[in-house]
This record gives C-alpha cells, sequence and structure tokens, in this order.
C-alpha cells in the first residue's frame, strides 16, 4: 500500500495553456514525486490526447517523462479520462506505467471512501453535451477517427476545444456548472452514506466545502488560472493549496 498523502490535481489543459505555465506544472509534479505515496489527475491533463495504434499527439515530452520517473519511483500515478483525453490508453499505460480510469470510481484514498470522477455529464444541465458525449465516445466514432490524418485529428480537436487561457474565469458558465457540480456531489453524499469524499473537476473553479461532518465535497480546480491542488493525507481533513511559483 501506498504511504504519505495523497496529491490531486486536474484541468491543466496541456496544449494550450504557455510554456511557463507547464513549467511550472512539472515543478509541481517533481515536487509530488517527492512527497506523495499516490498522485492522481483528475481529467483533462490533455487539452487534447487521442490514440492512434503507432502515434500520439506531439510535445508534453517533460510532463511525460516526469510521469514516468515519478511511477519509476514507486509512486502510482492515477489519470482519470476528462471530456479532452477521455481517449488515453495503452500509450499512457503501458509507456508511462500510469493507471487510467475513462469512468467515475470509487477509491480508498487515504483511508477515505472517495468518488472520483472528472465532472463532465455529471448533474443537471448540460443535455446537449452528455448527447454528444455518447457519439463522441462511441466505438464507431473512434474506429473513424483512426483513420483520419493526425495532423486533420489535432486541428479538429483544436478547433472545437473551448479551452481560452486569456479568457474570462469565472464565466457564467463556469459558475453554473460548479454549482451544478456541487449539487451532483452533495446528492451522492446523501445517497450513499459510505462515500465520505466527492472530488471533481472540470469546472476550473477549486472549491472544498464540509458537506456534513467529516464529509466533503472537492473540486481541485485547475491550473488554467489558479495552479491549485488537492492533498489528502490519513487521519487529516482535504486541504486545498495554490502552488507558489518558484516552489520547489
Amino acid at each position: 500500500m501506498p504511504t504519505g498523502p495523497v496529491y490531486l490535481a486536474s484541468d491543466v489543459h496541456l496544449g494550450v495553456v504557455s510554456r511557463e505555465r507547464e513549467r511550472e506544472f512539472v515543478q509541481w509534479l517533481e515536487h509530488a514525486g517527492a512527497h506523495a505515496g499516490e498522485l492522481i489527475i483528475n481529467g483533462d491533463l490533455f487539452d487534447f490526447w487521442f490514440e492512434y495504434r503507432h502515434v500520439v499527439p506531439r510535445g508534453h515530452s517533460r510532463i511525460l517523462g516526469a510521469l514516468a520517473r515519478i511511477v519509476d519511483g514507486g509512486v502510482p500515478v492515477t489519470l482519470v479520462g476528462g471530456n479532452h483525453d477521455w481517449w488515453g490508453g495503452s500509450a499512457l499505460e503501458d509507456e508511462i506505467g500510469i493507471t487510467f480510469h475513462r469512468d467515475p470510481v470509487l477509491l480508498d484514498l487515504a483511508g477515505r471512501c472517495t468518488l472520483l470522477a472528472h465532472g463532465d455529464g455529471l448533474g443537471r444541465g448540460d443535455l446537449g453535451y452528455r448527447m454528444l458525449k455518447r457519439v463522441l465516445r462511441g466505438s464507431a466514432t473512434r474506429w473513424a477517427f483512426r483513420w483520419l490524418h493526425p495532423d486533420l485529428g489535432a486541428a479538429i480537436a483544436s478547433r472545437v476545444s473551448a479551452t481560452d487561457p486569456g479568457g474570462e474565469c469565472p464565466s457564467r458558465g463556469q459558475v453554473r456548472r460548479a454549482a451544478e457540480l456541487e449539487a451532483w456531489a452533495r446528492s451522492r453524499l446523501e445517497a450513499d452514506p459510505d462515500v465520505e469524499v466527492v472530488i471533481l473537476g472540470h469546472t476550473h473553479l477549486p472549491a472544498l466545502i464540509e458537506v456534513a461532518p467529516q464529509r466533503w465535497y472537492v473540486n481541485t480546480g485547475d491550473w488554467v488560472f489558479h495552479r491549485t491542488f488537492v492533498v489528502l493525507e490519513e487521519g487529516e481533513p482535504p486541504r486545498l493549496r495554490e502552488w507558489s511559483v518558484g516552489r520547489g
């Protein structure tokens, strides 16, 4: 079993964030690798990730190298597929050594029963996206996309991505989704007394709410605007932190 705290982050959106922000995230990974007993990235590590049989998206070599070193150092790394990188697969699992989850999952994290999910398509609203999600993640769509030239596939993904590092945060859409996901998390905690912590991402808005004594809703926030992460340690309440630039 891993020893040490669990570190969690989400919504880095590699490929659209600046190189400076990517370097800061590498710093954080190195820090996590030295201090964590387990590392979890709760979706949208990449702004686009799709694995062809022999091709993966260009770039991110420092991030992938840092993750591989963490795994090689004995710290397990888990990636939850988000709405931008749900199509991860064997390259991440076999070459880097991470564990990849495409669906919400119940895990024992730091001694607490934790429901972990990226958050896209959950809760009320977002009906159009939920319908599109079924199409995008269907086997026929994935099969057809693999026949596109990778440059064309990446260009299509870039055009439909709504990630804008220079945009307004929070936007009205983010605030609305944050409220919907908080309501969903509260309903899950009410429905299942065994679940102690619900951890989501997706909204880019960090949150730490003690819904009931010793039961929490946590949103890891993002690295596009906030550089936030969560630390879970046995016997302690969840901690929401912001990475300080230059810390190391």
